[in-house]
């Protein structure tokens, strides 16, 4: 990386930090982009070159973890199934929740506080939705291209839409046990279980699920 683009990745990194602790101290919607850019002393102009809304500044990083999954799909070896392709990268991705589980403090107030502001925004719960809904789609369209499905075909969709529903589904129970204000102990290890088994019930399919008895 060059002196320019490093200079310009702590200036990104400088803006979102600062925008994610005004966040955690006033929440979202209380915070406006004129702020932000007055506490990381620079031009309002600069922060919406770096990022085009108020919602991007909060969910860049988890836009990007999204993107790296569909990297990871489009990247896969020869003769890999996007499925595992998808969970591999899924579970590799720790984050705040590893850290938390090996007794980091900073990071469990941090994953408390994430979860408090993202509640208490309509703003960005929507937005969540949206990325969802774009991953979703990006994510079908590379698996439609890359089986050469039919326009009417609609496997690639359901496909997607699955594995992005298992991610949501993964990070709804986090948010659940996050928001109890239950002990965490052996969360880390819950999530790794229970993802486990619904990318089972995937891999295996869904004709023997929920049988009435």
């Amino acid at each position: 990386m060059g002196l320019r683009e490093l200079k310009k990745e702590q200036t990104r990194q400088l803006i979102a930090g600062t925008a994610w602790r005004l966040f955690a101290d006033r929440g979202f919607d209380r915070v406006t982009v004129a702020e932000i850019a007055r506490e990381a002393q620079v031009a309002e102009a600069t922060v919406f070159n770096y990022f085009p809304g108020k919602e991007d500044l909060f969910y860049s990083r988890f836009e990007a973890f999204n993107a790296r999954l569909a990297d990871a799909v489009r990247d896969r070896e020869p003769g890999e199934p996007a499925l595992a392709a998808f969970r591999r990268a899924l579970l590799e991705e720790g984050g705040l929740l590893a850290q938390a589980e090996a007794g980091d403090q900073e990071a469990l107030t941090w994953l408390r506080t994430v979860n408090r502001v993202i509640a208490a925004s309509p703003a960005l719960l929507a937005r969540e939705q949206q990325a969802f809904a774009r991953s979703a789609a990006g994510l079908a369209e590379l698996l439609a291209t890359e089986t050469g499905a039919a326009a009417n075909d609609l496997r690639p969709q359901v496909v997607a839409n699955a594995l992005l529903g298992l991610q949501r589904a993964m990070i709804d129970y986090v948010r659940g046990r996050v928001g109890s204000g239950e002990d965490l102990d052996g969360l880390a290890a819950d999530v790794r279980k229970l993802t486990a088994e619904a990318f089972a019930l995937l891999e295996h399919g869904l004709a023997d699920y929920a049988v009435r008895a």
